[in-house]
């Protein structure tokens, strides 16, 4: 979800909170450190009042979009599947 909202350029972490909402500010941070530890993102402090920092996606994070493209088309396509199984494993087991 990081990098889906970080593919179109930096933001600050405020506004990577709204449309992560129901992740805890702990919990983002901890992935943010962990992507920035993995070089998938680059964290910048700039020396201003109040201080601001960004997060941007690498070149090795952006490499992670069109394998996140492709997972959502192969989902689209076989959602009627998977929910097909579901239906028929459910029948099974009862």
């Amino acid at each position: 979800m990081v990098v889906r909202c970080l593919e179109g350029g930096p933001r600050r972490f405020t506004e990577l909170r709204a449309p992560l909402r129901a992740v805890t500010p702990k919990i983002l941070s901890e992935t943010l450190r962990a992507m920035e530890r993995d070089g998938l993102l680059t964290r910048t402090a700039y020396d201003e009042n109040p201080p601001r920092v960004e997060y941007a996606l690498t070149p090795l994070g952006r490499s992670l979009v069109p394998l996140l493209d492709a997972a959502r088309a192969w989902s689209e396509t076989h959602l009627p599947h998977l929910l097909a199984a579901r239906r028929s494993h459910r029948r099974d087991a009862s």
